[in-house]
């Protein structure tokens, strides 16, 4: 049976269905906002859909509408949808069925339709049904005495999976729904606390407090709305589903045990009588419940069938009371005009209200002679009186703080004779008292909620959206139904009886830990400290990997690392060593070289915990992605065995990934109890597998790397054999070091337009973030697509421009960004595009970027009903080019694995240089790549992946260094070295131009910096005059004299760096110094242009056979350069970088003490950029995210000119030898180099030792870090 009532009606008020026979609807006699229909069910019924139409054969329909519903006809509730009062879409004529399924099912009695938009050429009509079922349910209403207490079949009970339901409604903040708990301290307690719903769980803690189990969890808000919330609470063991009104979180307790213990009884409307005097102190339930289940057992029904005990109760009943609160809903366009009494000289004035604005007006009254103002000003209540009676006396007074917090707060204003008094709560003894200089007079109508046209007044017309209910005036509660039925008082877009306040923090779309605030409209993210930024901090600060940072161009440093973007892992701190080809990801732990191994337990067993400042998911991260890992261990021992080997139980082992027990060492592989040596036949004892395992009394070591890197970090080591006596023992747990990263390099290339990839359907988030690379020389092309039945998502290259698009509800969103480069460069550009529910952004190459704000519906969360193609599928022009990285919500998707299986695409992609090719400096060549590319320094003075590195070294008294020029046809035979060490070797030659280029410090003069010489009499001489100045002398022939080249404006052996650069064509001489403009030289037409045979470059001294300019030997040999030559480069040979290094082969040979150095760096006449101003450079720029912790300084150039400086004050004192004593010392380096080299397996001498190089984890070894220190 249904019933309908409208507010006006004038065709029939019975039920319409969709017959074209039955002629008619509902259209009310005014078309306006205040119209509504209302259905009454006849019970509580479950509403699942609504079908709308618009009345028959007529031009009036309704476009728009809301419903309201509820039980009673009183404390009506609007019908929420994705955090919103949702509007429903209707109809757009008068004959078509638009049908909307619900996506909460609504359970009321009552349902009011309220129209919100309708025909531009009729009025408001409808023809409705409403689609839905029975419902019933036993309810029982607690009034916070009585509690109902369910007992156990036995005294105790142990519980490994629970299952628990109800439904409750209530008026009160605070009151336990349900406790149960056991003597061992197990317990379960669902409570409300200030309006919101916590679940506590402890499953067991131990005695000693190591283990602790309790668990608190908070859902929900507002919840003494005094409407139905539904609850499901399920466990199984450690995970929970915790369910409030259809919004589910997961979680596990906290602590290792899985089963509840309770003891006797589990209670629900409070704390049972036997409850343990620590858990009194908490309210009773008052309210209703129905619905109530317990692993199966329905406890309502059994207290109506009187099963349960209920003698608590002083009255029992089985039906809910209703509230007798009535409610007024302002929003920012509301108010209320109620009538007091007049020419009074007391007023009094109450009410309770709720919101979440900081500001806003609660309540206006004119006096005779004046006005009254009480108001929310930054949370707190604020009252103004203005007396014009007397010049305008002004009166304010404030009390409360935070009151903006969206719980109920009352208010009470008081003026009468001489003083006006202030409460806020209730709280007597903080209310606020003032004197009022003259008697006031009421005026008589009082206005509330702010929105009102005042008269002779300066009120400050500050709205307020919010709720208000318990109205008092002159101490007599207003008839707010009176109101309603338009007996009293007037009113203006207010909704009366229901509160349809929100919490837009409930649930928190801030993700990763932000902090989310709200006003009424909208709600904020505070993204401080998580390490992610946007309007939901949903995208992370930092790069995935180091490798990322070095294709930005960084530096070796510290930097925050976020493996999988936006997903669960947070930001961690790795130090990115990038000194090498290869990128290295280091992960440091507590434990000190050499540190000594005491403190056995009983069994003798000593046990050394490893730990990283990383979770094992944050590790995990990073070597699931590495393509290698290794870690450095070394136990160096005196009678202290290791392995036991070969045949005994291990007295040493460690504990890697997942606690899992290793017994294999350094250098050794799984399933292999041998130590490196044992490996490679060379142990102390031929007949033990570990040098340790000899038990002997002198100091051994075993060590070398784990390289297996699903095995790694080592997080645990047990020492067994340190107890005995003379027994001791010293471990060495190297940082876990990892270099590769597999899903910034995964990659595909699609060689035709028709061609995709396909990747199984998934659900996405209410925040959707999609990150790739392309490159390409195709002007159009779809990326990827989804095109799912009610949800759709594309995104596109259209010439210079990208696009992104996809659906909200049933508004299709946009947006593109435009780059001012072409995109089809054959280059790698970069595509950012995030949906959430605030804004979509989409960004291309981090600079060009569009931001648009969401609709406010339809923010389910994205469900992809079909798969999503990478590549168009539905007929469209595909992409066609490069694609690598691809990310969405933090999972990298295998684009070379799908790419193997798929025709028309290619697994991985060439061409990185294109892009990259800039990295390259100082002439560096890029080398491509599978996975990237490399920068080969080798024709370079420079070092360093991107070839930046100073290679240069400290020259003491005596020290030369000599490159030689082969002959033509030694330097032929030496040319196959090229292909080891990258260097070719150059011969003679006779050289129309030339470039010589180095930079040098010192303090000392006179010396020679560089001379070339020549089989001829040819030379090119740079050389420190006494002075300190420069001059450079060349001889080509045809001169009798070498023409020079004096630089005369500075002294350069002033202990900075200089920079050098001589270049010549012909006659043409080209000279730069430092950052001073070049200056230009010509030869005399009489000397020659060739320089012939070149046969050797001398760096610091001159040490040759035959025939030289003796004015070189006499002034500048003796006693030769001593300082800092760096960065040495004589067209493409760099003399001083391969007496550097060793590995290059290279006909070059030092004389005297050559010790590396880079004091070669870049002159000081502009000061170089602050590393502060990189943001990445985590130590430099002193970042503090999201720790704060000791920053170390960045060492630059002047440390080294401080301390030439130093060494220039005591040249003064001292005498040449201490002089030459002190440099020794002061620029000695030290560098110590430790190299495992990498053994073919066709070269093992065991099977040990093959298997090892045969197993991919095995392949590859590395050079340890090279260290300097700079004294």
């Amino acid at each position: 049976h249904l019933r309908y009532l409208c507010s006006e009606c004038f065709r029939a008020i019975f039920l319409f269905f969709f017959f074209p026979s039955c002629a008619g609807g509902w259209s009310p006699l005014d078309t306006d906002r205040y119209q509504w229909l209302q259905v009454d069910l006849g019970s509580r019924k479950q509403v699942v859909a609504i079908a709308t139409q618009g009345r028959y054969s007529s031009s009036d329909w309704t476009s728009k509408y809301r419903l309201l519903y509820s039980d009673t006809q009183k404390n009506w509730r609007p019908y929420l949808q994705d955090g919103n009062i949702w509007t429903f879409e209707g109809n757009v004529n008068s004959e078509g069925v638009v049908r909307f399924e619900l996506q909460h099912a609504i359970l009321a009695r009552y349902i009011r339709f309220i129209p919100v938009d309708w025909s531009r050429e009729g009025r408001i009509g409808v023809r409705l049904e409403l689609y839905g079922c029975s419902y019933w349910a036993d309810v029982i209403s607690f009034e916070g005495h009585g509690v109902i207490p369910y007992r156990f079949r036995s005294k105790k009970i142990k519980i490994a999976k629970d299952v628990i339901s109800l439904k409750f409604r209530t008026t009160a903040a605070d009151g336990v729904l349900l406790h149960g708990e056991g003597q061992q301290g197990d317990y379960i307690s669902l409570e409300l606390s200030r309006a919101r719903l916590q679940l506590s769980l402890n499953l067991g803690s131990n005695q000693y407090g190591s283990i602790q189990g309790h668990t608190s969890v908070t859902s929900g808000s507002l919840l003494d709305d005094d409407h139905w919330h539904s609850v499901v609470i399920e466990r199984y063991r450690r995970n929970v589903n915790f369910t409030l009104d259809h919004h589910t979180q997961q979680f596990r307790t906290n602590g290792e045990f899985d089963h509840l213990d309770l003891d006797y009884e589990i209670s629900f409307g409070g704390l049972p009588v036997s409850a343990k005097p620590s858990s009194g102190g908490r309210d009773n339930f008052v309210g209703c419940m129905e619905g109530i289940t317990y692993n199966g057992d329905n406890i309502t029904n059994l207290v109506r069938r009187k099963k349960l005990d209920t003698s608590s109760f002083r009255n029992l009943t089985f039906s809910c009371a209703e509230s007798n609160s009535f409610s007024v809903f302002f929003n920012s366009t509301s108010f209320l005009r109620l009538p007091g009494q007049s020419d009074s000289d007391t007023l009094s004035v109450s009410l309770s209200f709720r919101t979440w604005n900081p500001n806003g007006l609660l309540m206006f009254t004119a006096l005779a002679d004046g006005w009254v103002e009480v108001g929310l000003t930054e949370g707190k209540v604020t009252v103004f009186m203005n007396v014009t009676q007397k010049k305008n006396t002004r009166i304010d007074i404030s009390s409360g703080s935070g009151l903006n917090d969206g719980q109920w707060h009352s208010v009470h204003l008081n003026a009468l004779e001489n003083y006006a008094m202030l409460t806020v709560d209730g709280d007597e003894a903080s209310t606020v008292r003032t004197a009022i200089p003259i008697q006031i007079l009421t005026g008589g109508s009082y206005y509330f909620g702010g929105n009102f046209v005042p008269t002779n007044t300066r009120s400050l017309q500050r709205s307020f959206q919010g709720c208000m209910q318990m109205i008092h005036i002159d101490d007599h509660l207003a008839d707010l139904r009176a109101v309603e039925q338009g007996l009293i008082g007037t009113f203006e877009n207010v909704s009366l009886d229901m509160c349809a306040i929100i919490d837009r923090c409930v649930p928190n779309y801030c993700e990763h830990g932000g902090r989310c605030s709200q006003t009424w409209d909208t709600f904020s993210c505070n993204c401080s400290g998580t390490g992610y930024t946007g309007a939901t901090c949903h995208t992370s600060m930092f790069q995935q990997s180091c490798e990322e940072y070095k294709h930005q161009g960084k530096s070796s440093g510290s930097y925050w690392i976020d493996p999988d973007g936006s997903g669960s892992i947070t930001p961690f701190r790795v130090s990115c060593d990038m000194t090498e080809e290869k990128v290295w990801t280091v992960l440091k732990n507590n434990l000190s070289p050499q540190t000594s191994v005491t403190s056995a337990d009983q069994e003798g067993k000593a046990v050394l915990q490893i730990t990283y400042n990383v979770t094992d998911e944050q590790v995990l991260s990073v070597t699931s992605s590495a393509t290698y890992c290794d870690q450095y261990v070394a136990y160096a021992c005196r009678m202290s065995r290791l392995l036991n080997t070969p045949d005994g139980v291990p007295f040493t082992w460690w504990v890697g990934r997942a606690n899992e027990r290793h017994s294999y060492w350094g250098g050794s592989g799984p399933g292999i109890q041998k130590c490196s040596c044992g490996i490679e036949h060379n142990c102390t004892d031929a007949k033990h597998y570990c040098n340790c395992d000899a038990d002997l009394r002198n100091w051994r070591e075993d060590a070398g790397l784990l390289v297996y890197k699903d095995h790694l970090p080592v997080n645990q080591v047990v020492v067994g054999d340190t107890s005995r006596a003379g027994s001791e023992a010293k471990l060495t747990i190297g940082p876990l070091k990892c270099h590769g990263d597999r899903n910034f390099w995964n990659a595909a290339s699609f060689t035709s337009p028709a061609s995709y990839l396909h990747f199984p359907s998934f659900r996405g988030e209410t925040s959707t973030d999609i990150s790739f690379y392309f490159k390409t020389s195709s002007t159009h092309g779809v990326f990827l697509e989804n095109l799912g039945t009610t949800h759709f998502l594309h995104i596109e290259l259209r010439g210079s421009t990208v696009l992104f698009s996809f659906d909200v509800g049933r508004e299709r969103v946009e947006l593109s960004v435009h780059s001012a480069v072409p995109l089809n460069d054959d280059q790698w550009h970069r595509v950012e595009a995030e949906k959430n529910i605030k804004e979509a952004v989409l960004q291309l190459n981090g600079q060009y970027r569009e931001i648009r704000p969401m609709p406010p519906q339809g923010h389910t969360k994205l469900e992809f009903y079909s798969d999503l193609y990478v590549g168009a599928s539905s007929g469209q022009r595909g992409f066609l080019g490069c694609m690598r990285a691809l990310k969405i919500n933090g999972v990298t998707f295998d684009l070379e694995e799908r790419a193997r299986v798929t025709p028309g695409v290619n697994p991985g992609c060439q061409g990185h240089c294109s892009s990259y090719r800039m990295h390259c400096r100082n002439g560096g060549k890029c080398v491509e790549q599978y996975n990237g590319y490399a920068c080969d320094c080798s024709l370079t003075a420079y070092d360093g992946p991107f070839c930046t590195d100073d290679v240069g070294g400290y020259f003491e008294t005596g020290t030369l260094v000599r490159y030689d020029f082969l002959p033509e046809a030694s330097a032929s035979a030496l040319q196959e070295v090229k292909s080891v060490s990258g260097v070719g070797v150059p011969s003679e030659a006779n050289l129309t131009q030339e470039e010589l280029v180095f930079s040098f410090s010192t303090s000392s003069a006179p010396s020679i910096l560089v001379y070339i010489s020549s089989r001829t009499q040819d030379y090119l001489a740079v050389v420190l005059r006494h002075n300190g100045t420069l001059q450079i002398r060349y001889s080509l022939g045809g001169l009798t004299e070498p023409y020079t080249i004096d630089v005369d404006h500075r002294n350069m052996a002033n202990g900075q760096p200089h920079s050098v650069n001589i270049t010549r064509y012909l006659r043409e001489i080209r000279l730069q110094l430092d950052h001073y403009p070049v200056s230009t030289y010509t030869l005399p037409e009489a000397s020659d242009t060739q320089f012939n045979l070149v046969k050797s470059i001398f760096l610091g001294k001159v040490f040759e056979t035959g025939q030289i300019d003796p004015i070189l030997i006499e002034r500048y040999n003796t006693p030769g350069f001593v300082g800092c030559l760096s960065r040495v480069q004589w067209n493409s040979v760099a003399p001083l970088k391969a007496a550097l290094r060793s590995g290059l082969a290279a006909p070059v040979s030092t004389h005297g003490i050559l010790v590396p150095s880079n004091c070669g760096a870049s002159p000081l006449t502009i000061s170089p950029m602050a590393s502060a101003m990189d943001p990445w450079h985590v130590e430099a720029a002193g970042a503090v995210f999201p720790l704060n912790e000791d920053q170390a300084s960045g060492d630059g150039v002047d440390r080294n000119s401080a301390i030439i400086g130093g060494i220039i004050s005591m040249v003064i004192f001292t005498v040449l030898c201490i002089m030459v004593f002190v440099i020794r010392h002061m620029f000695r380096h030290k560098g110590s180099y430790h190299t495992n080299e990498a053994k073919g397996a066709d070269s093992a001498d065991c099977a040990d030792a093959a298997i090892i190089v045969n197993d991919p984890a095995f392949t590859e070894t590395i050079d340890e870090s090279k260290k300097e220190w700079f004294i």
